[in-house]
């Protein structure tokens, strides 16, 4: 990892765990969790949002202003909203994006949960995202919560990443090994 990445996550780490702590005093994780959720939405959506946390050009006054105004209208808690700001004035709005990636682990850990990243050649039916989810739960008897994504070059089958574990199945990778053991042979 590359040093400004470093520091960046380690930035980002420390608001986490202060805002985790926060909300977990007040007994408010379930509102943080929700927060969480709406302003990954928001920068999933807002192009101008992703501009105000990255950009140079507005001032502590502007980004203070602007984030303010954010979680008035988001209806964020106040804990995240005083984050926010506190955020916006120290200049470490980039670090928004990392610190709710934080926040999610955080929770989900506190809640027995993990999340295991699912490829797919195509999309899961909700039956597929069941007996898998109850597959995983058996393996690391935690609850699992899946975060599909679809790539077709995969031509089928799956590749699954909880934690630090990768399985592979596809057969992208089965030909690719194929092709690697016709190499070795010729």
């Amino acid at each position: 990892m590359s040093e400004p990445a470093s520091i960046s996550t380690g930035i980002a780490a420390r608001y986490a765990t202060a805002l985790f702590d926060l909300a977990e005093d007040d007994g408010a994780l379930a509102a943080l969790e929700a927060d969480v959720g709406t302003l990954e939405t928001a920068l999933a959506e807002s192009a101008d949002l992703r501009d105000l946390i990255t950009s140079p050009i507005y001032g502590r006054d502007v980004s203070m202003a602007a984030v303010g105004k954010l979680a008035e209208a988001m209806d964020l808690s106040p804990v995240t909203g005083n984050t926010l700001r506190l955020m916006a004035q120290k200049r470490r709005l980039f670090v928004l994006p990392a610190m709710l990636a934080s926040l999610r682990a955080r929770i989900a850990d506190h809640k027995g949960e993990v999340t295991a990243d699912v490829v797919s050649a195509k999309a899961l039916t909700k039956a597929q995202s069941d007996k898998l989810s109850k597959v995983l739960k058996a393996a690391t008897g935690h609850e699992v919560n899946l975060n599909a994504t679809v790539d077709e070059s995969l031509i089928g089958g799956l590749v699954v990443k909880v934690g630090s574990t990768m399985i592979d199945t596809s057969i992208k990778a089965k030909l690719n090994a194929l092709q690697n053991t016709m190499k070795e042979v010729g």
